[in-house]
C-alpha cells in the first residue's frame, strides 16, 4: 500500500518523503481527502516514460526472434476448432 499525505504534511516533511520514494514505493498527495499527485522514484517514472514499441514491431522482432516468420494459414487451420458448438435448448 502506498503512503500517503495531505499537502501541507509533505511540505513539511519533504526530505524524509523523498528518501522514503527512493527506496519504497509512491506516495500520493491529497489536497482536503482528494488524490491530486503522486511522488514517485526517478526509476518508476523513468518506466513510465520508457518509449514502447508498437504492438505489430513486438509481433515482428518476436516472430524473427523465434524462427516462425515463415508459418503460413495452413499450420494454422489445424488449431482451431470448427465446430459449431454445444445445442442449447431455449426456454
Amino acid at each position: 500500500m502506498e503512503n500517503q499525505y495531505t499537502i501541507s504534511e509533505a511540505k513539511n516533511r519533504l526530505p524524509a518523503i523523498v528518501h522514503s520514494v527512493e527506496k519504497g514505493p509512491s506516495v500520493k498527495l491529497t489536497r482536503r481527502g482528494r488524490p491530486v499527485a503522486v511522488l514517485l522514484s526517478i526509476k518508476e517514472y523513468e518506466a513510465l516514460r520508457r518509449e514502447r514499441i508498437s504492438f505489430w514491431d513486438a509481433l515482428a522482432a518476436f516472430r524473427k526472434g523465434n524462427n516462425i516468420s515463415d508459418l503460413s494459414d495452413l499450420e494454422f487451420d489445424t488449431l482451431r476448432d470448427r465446430s459449431v458448438g454445444r445445442e442449447v435448448e431455449a426456454l
